[in-house]
């Protein structure tokens, strides 16, 4: 079932609309060309944000739509590769090697090629589980072929990375606050804040092994530069997916990109950036959200509204807090977790299957058939479980951060979600 409602940037759509009267199919950009052109090459930056979707989202617009879907399972294939088998050689690594991977995962016909494996080093110190700190893979970089930049009309560079799924991670993700990004060294901007927790992520390596990996920064930064520096001249993209934490980490990079001007060329001309978020949680403050704006982010948010991940961090103190009838801005209002970008929230919920909120498989499902996911309100409320879960987790006089920790590990495990 898809909603439809104004509330600030939220965009929820009535299943209907997707093919209403109301909105016939001729106002898409999908048939404002011949149908014997190249549509996608001819308006890909509408479908990337140029016009950050307008017209685009009520209605659903189908080209848009198949664009998000496509993207939706570049990000899957990093699930279906991970290897979680303790006994693999592979463990916590890609099952596959870079050519093999997308073949492998069922996606053999996409024109893209992997050119490097992304990992990244939880920095805690956590003494429960016996918890090692170490690198893990989470995701890749591909760029389009010479035949597919030609049918999509650019070169376009596709950075995807996963969910948390180990234990570090969770707790990686649990026990933060904001803090300062600080990743431009020429001018640090103290007022931007992240949650600590994805930065660390982005930004720690294993500097205490001879033979360690670098930084997920230092990794996606390395490899971005290379291949814009080998396609330079040709007309590009920068299109970063996640899911989940991974749509933390794309945001975070792509927000890196941008501020340390790697995606402008030689004549100051600005490749574009654009974030597909599928249930991605808040990331920075206000000003971080400013800031992305200024920058000229194009971050689409696909969101199921029940899932309990998209209301993190910040459940009170976020973007909608205005303070005494919004009348009043506390001081701490700057202190406050913001979501960046353009909403296009779903509503789909199965009483049979109650991870399918937050499960990414089914986002995908879901948006390519609306009809298969439907709304199942009776039994066990389990948006009010995770919400009093959450405001347990916060409330540091009631439970330990121990016992916090240890429960969101076996809430992930259980609950088979990010």
């Amino acid at each position: 079932m898809l909603r439809k409602r104004s509330f600030g940037q939220v965009t929820l759509m009535k299943m209907s609309e997707l093919s209403s009267p109301k909105h016939p199919v001729s106002a898409s950009i999908s048939t404002k060309f011949s149908k014997t052109s190249p549509i996608l090459a001819r308006c890909w930056r509408e479908v990337q944000g140029l016009n950050n979707w307008e017209n685009l989202l009520e209605p659903l617009d189908p080209l848009l739509q198949q664009e998000i879907i496509r993207y939706g399972e570049f990000v899957t294939a990093c699930y279906k590769a991970f290897d979680l088998n303790p006994t693999s050689k592979r463990f916590l690594s890609c099952k596959y090697g870079k050519k093999r991977i997308l073949k492998e995962v069922g996606l053999g016909d996409s024109d893209y090629e992997v050119t490097k494996y992304i990992y990244a080093t939880p920095d805690i110190n956590i003494p429960i589980q016996n918890i090692v700190s170490c690198g893990r893979w989470i995701g890749y970089i591909a760029v389009s072929s010479d035949y597919e930049a030609k049918r999509i009309g650019r070169r376009d560079i596709v950075i995807t990375s996963r969910g948390t799924v180990t234990n570090t991670e969770w707790i990686a993700n649990l026990m933060s606050s904001l803090t300062p990004a600080r990743l431009d060294p020429h001018n640090p901007r103290p007022d931007v804040k992240v949650e600590a927790g994805f930065l660390s992520l982005y930004t720690s390596d294993e500097s205490g092994s001879k033979f360690g990996l670098g930084s997920c920064r230092e990794q996606l930064l390395s490899e971005v530069s290379r291949l814009l520096n080998k396609y330079k001249g040709e007309e590009m993209s920068i299109t970063l997916a996640g899911h989940s934490m991974g749509s933390s980490l794309a945001l975070l990079l792509a927000y890196d990109i941008a501020e340390l001007g790697l995606n402008r060329d030689d004549s100051d001309c600005q490749i574009p950036i654009t974030v597909f978020s599928f249930g991605g949680p808040r990331v920075g403050n206000s000003r971080f959200k400013e800031r992305c704006e200024e920058l000229g982010l194009k971050v689409l948010r696909i969101v199921n509204v029940n899932d309990p991940i998209t209301k993190l961090p910040g459940v009170f103190l976020n973007e909608n807090f205005k303070g005494f009838g919004g009348s009043f801005e506390f001081p701490w209002s700057c202190s406050c977790y913001a979501h960046v970008g353009v909403e296009l929230a779903f509503d789909f919920f199965k009483m049979q299957n109650l991870s399918c909120v937050h499960d990414l498989e089914d986002y995908i499902s879901f948006l390519r058939c609306p009809k298969a996911l439907g709304i199942q309100r009776e039994g066990i409320d389990f948006l009010n479980r995770a919400k009093d879960f959450i405001l347990s987790v916060q409330n540091f006089n009631t439970i330990t951060w121990r016992n916090a920790a240890i429960n969101m590990v076996n809430l992930a495990q259980t609950q088979r979600t990010l």
